[in-house]
């Protein structure tokens, strides 16, 4: 063998051996190292669903406002105190639980949930079933708008920086309308 071949297998085995150190070395370390608490946490005392920006009611859909029901958007609809809307919804979301034993596979049934929950608002705030039903309905159709008009602001940002085609937008906006992408329609 060569000098030279010697010095450069000899250089090879110690960058080798320097890396396993290196390498074990910072293992030991991680499996060591407790982590510690962020003081920069955005956590909250007010509990789950609770935070700014949450929506009060039954709901169960994306995003942060859970695609659920704003007690004071509803009650400005309905002429009646936030504070009765609230517990109103609350009673829905009670009534509207699966009773002990139900097979929690099942997929509850939509309509059942939804007109459980016109009948228990409409009785609880004193109000016509047919009025809280148009409410309601208005309330959705804005935040459907309101998503919509999210989605698609995003959706032009990325034609904007090229991380997406006019095309390629219109296709992904088309998909949100009919349900088929989280942000839009009915799913």
């Amino acid at each position: 063998m060569t000098n030279g071949k010697k010095i450069a297998l000899g250089a090879s085995a110690a960058a080798v051996a320097l890396g396993l150190s290196l390498g074990v070395t910072g293992m030991a370390t991680a499996a060591t190292t407790a982590p510690t608490p962020s003081t920069s946490s955005s956590a909250t005392d007010d509990g789950p669903g609770r935070g700014e920006g949450m929506r009060d009611g039954m709901g169960g859909g994306h995003g942060p406002r859970g695609g659920g029901i704003d007690a004071a958007e509803l009650a400005a609809k309905l002429g009646v105190d936030e504070t009765a809307v609230s517990d109103a919804l609350q009673a829905a979301r009670d009534a509207g639980r699966p009773e002990a034993g139900a097979d929690p596979g099942a997929r509850p049934d939509r309509e059942a949930m939804e007109t459980s929950l016109v009948t228990t608002l409409a009785e609880a705030l004193g109000v016509d079933e047919a009025t809280v039903r148009t409410a309601l309905d208005e309330l959705r159709t804005e935040q459907q708008a309101e998503r919509t008009a999210a989605v698609q602001e995003r959706l032009d940002a990325a034609v904007a920086d090229g991380s997406l085609t006019r095309a390629e937008a219109d296709g992904a906006a088309k998909a949100v309308d009919l349900g088929l992408l989280g942000g839009g329609g009915r799913h």
